[in-house]
C-alpha cells in the first residue's frame, strides 16, 4: 500500500511537469495580441508555433535515448529547468526574435520533459500496471489539452498575451522541487552503453527537414523550397538509416519497422492523428460562424473532444487488463472515423446534443487508441529502450498533427473556393468546404484501416 502511495505521488509530480506542454494549447488564444503587440503581420505569427514544433519534435527522440542511457529522472529533471528558463524568456522577450528565440528554447525544455516523461511514469509501477500508469498519464496530459485555450482566454484578457508564458514556469519549477524524493535512479545498464552523436545528428536534420517541408506554405522561400527541405530530409533519412543499421548502440533499431504489426501501429498513429486534427483546425470556426457562439462559450464546446479523450486514455488503462490492445486501439480508431464521419454531416441546424455527442465520441476514440499504441511500443521495444519507445509515440503524433495543419487547411480552401466559383454565398462555402473535409479525412482514415485488417494480427493478437 504504501508502494502504491509513493507510485502514485510520484505520477502526479511527473503530470505536474509534463502539464506545461498540453497547457501550450493556451498559446492560440493569444495570437492576435502577440500579434499586435510586435506589429506583425498575421501569417508571420505562424514562426511561434513553427519555433516551438520543430525543435521538440526534432529532438525527443534524441532525448529520449539519453534518458534511457543517462536516467530518466536526470533528464526529465533537466527539461524542466530548461522549460522554465524558456517560459520566463518569452514572457519578458522585448523582441519578435527574441520571442521565437525563447519558443526554441521553450522546444529543447519540452522535449526533454516528453521524451522521458512516458517511461518515467511506467517505471514508478510494475510491469503488470504498465497500461494503467500510461492511461493515467495520457488522461492528465488530454486535462491540459483541454484547460489550456479556456486558461490563455481568461490570462490574456487580464494580464496580456505574456501571460500565456509565464504562467506554466511555476508549474515546471513546483514539479522540479518534488521530484528529487520520488524519481527512480539512474538505470545500471546506462553506463555501459554509447551514444551515436553522429546518428542523433543525422536524425535532426532529417526530421527537421521534412517537418519544416511540410510546415511552411508554399511560397515563403520560393516555389522549390519544399522541394530542396523535401530531398535534404529524404537524403538525411537514408543516410540515418545506414548508420543506424551498423551502429552497435543505435537511438533507434531500423530493423523494427521491418516487423509489419509495428510499422502499421505507427502509420496508424500518423493517421489519427492526422485525421483528428481536423477537430482542432475547422472545428472553432464551425461553432462561430455557423452557430453563432462566442469564442469563450466555442471553447467549452470544443473541449469536450478532449473531455472525451481524458475518458478514453482511462479506461484503457483499466480495460487492459481483460482486452487485448491491438483491439483496443481498433475501437479506437473506428471511433474516429464514425466521429469524423458525423462530424461531416453537421449543418446549420444540428442540434448541440449531436454536435456534444460526436465530439466526446471522437475524443473518447482518440483516448482508447493513443494509450493502447503506447503501450504496444512500449512492450515492443526492450525495458532499456523506453525513453525511445516514449519519443517514438510523441513524434508520430507530431507528424500526423504538422501534416495535417498544412494539408487540411490547403483541402479546406479549394473545396471552400469551389463552393464559392460555383455561386454559393460566404456562409455556405464555408460549410460546404467544412463537410467535405471531414468527409474525405472520415474516408481516408477508414480506407487506411480497411487495408490495415490484411494485418489482423496487428489489432486481434497483439497482447
Amino acid at each position: 500500500m504504501a508502494r502504491s502511495r509513493s507510485a502514485g505521488a510520484g505520477l502526479l509530480v511527473v503530470g505536474l511537469g509534463t502539464l506545461a506542454a498540453p497547457l501550450d494549447t493556451s498559446v492560440n488564444i493569444a495570437f492576435p495580441s502577440i500579434t499586435s503587440a510586435f506589429a506583425l503581420e498575421v501569417q508571420d505569427i505562424r514562426w511561434v508555433v513553427i519555433a516551438y514544433v520543430l525543435t521538440y519534435s526534432s529532438l525527443m527522440l534524441v532525448f529520449g535515448k539519453l534518458g534511457d542511457l543517462w536516467g530518466y529522472a536526470r533528464i526529465f529533471r533537466l527539461g524542466l529547468l530548461v522549460s522554465a528558463v524558456g517560459f520566463v524568456g518569452c514572457g519578458l522577450a522585448p523582441t519578435y526574435g527574441l520571442l521565437l528565440i525563447g519558443r526554441m528554447l521553450q522546444g529543447v525544455g519540452i522535449a526533454l520533459v516528453l521524451s522521458c516523461g512516458p517511461a518515467l511514469a511506467t517505471s514508478l509501477y510494475g510491469e503488470s500496471e504498465r497500461v494503467r500508469a500510461l492511461g493515467a498519464y495520457a488522461a492528465i496530459t488530454a486535462v491540459g489539452s483541454a484547460l489550456g485555450p479556456l486558461i490563455g482566454g481568461i490570462l490574456v484578457e487580464w494580464w496580456g498575451w505574456a501571460a500565456v508564458f509565464w504562467f506554466r514556469a511555476p508549474l515546471v519549477v513546483v514539479a522540479l522541487a518534488l521530484s528529487g524524493r520520488i524519481a527512480p535512479t539512474v538505470p545500471q545498464h546506462g553506463a555501459r552503453r554509447g551514444f551515436d552523436a553522429l546518428g542523433a545528428l543525422l536524425l535532426v536534420v532529417w526530421m527537421s527537414a521534412l517537418l519544416l517541408a511540410f510546415a511552411i506554405p508554399a511560397g515563403v522561400f520560393g516555389p522549390s523550397a519544399p522541394l530542396v527541405l523535401g530531398t535534404l530530409g529524404m537524403i538525411g533519412l537514408a543516410a540515418f538509416l545506414v548508420r543506424e543499421a551498423r551502429h552497435p548502440e543505435p537511438i533507434i533499431r531500423p530493423s523494427l519497422f521491418r516487423d509489419a504489426d509495428f510499422a502499421v501501429l505507427n502509420a496508424a498513429s500518423i493517421a489519427v492523428n492526422f485525421a483528428a486534427f481536423s477537430v482542432l483546425l475547422l472545428v472553432p470556426y464551425y461553432l462561430v460562424r455557423i452557430v453563432g457562439l462566442e469564442t469563450g462559450l466555442g471553447g467549452l464546446v470544443l473541449a469536450l473532444s478532449a473531455s472525451g479523450t481524458v475518458l478514453g486514455a482511462w479506461l484503457a488503462g483499466r480495460l487492459a487488463r481483460h482486452v487485448r490492445s491491438g483491439l483496443i486501439a481498433l475501437t479506437g480508431i473506428v471511433l474516429n472515423v464514425c466521429g469524423l464521419g458525423a462530424i461531416s454531416l453537421w449543418g446549420q441546424d444540428t442540434g448541440f446534443a449531436v454536435i456534444a455527442a460526436t465530439l466526446s465520441a471522437q475524443g473518447f476514440g482518440a483516448g482508447l487508441f493513443q494509450v493502447a499504441y503506447t503501450d504496444r511500443v512500449t512492450a515492443t521495444l526492450p525495458p532499456e529502450d523506453r525513453g525511445v519507445a516514449g519519443s517514438l509515440t510523441m513524434v508520430t503524433r507530431t507528424i500526423g498533427v504538422v501534416s495535417a495543419a498544412t494539408g487540411l487547411s490547403a483541402a479546406f480552401r479549394a473545396f471552400e473556393a469551389s463552393a464559392l466559383s460555383a455561386g454559393a454565398g460566404v456562409p455556405e462555402a464555408f460549410l460546404a468546404g467544412f463537410q467535405l473535409t471531414f468527409l474525405w479525412v472520415a474516408v481516408g482514415l477508414a480506407l487506411f484501416l480497411v487495408v490495415s485488417l490484411l494485418r489482423l494480427r496487428t489489432w486481434l493478437y497483439a497482447a
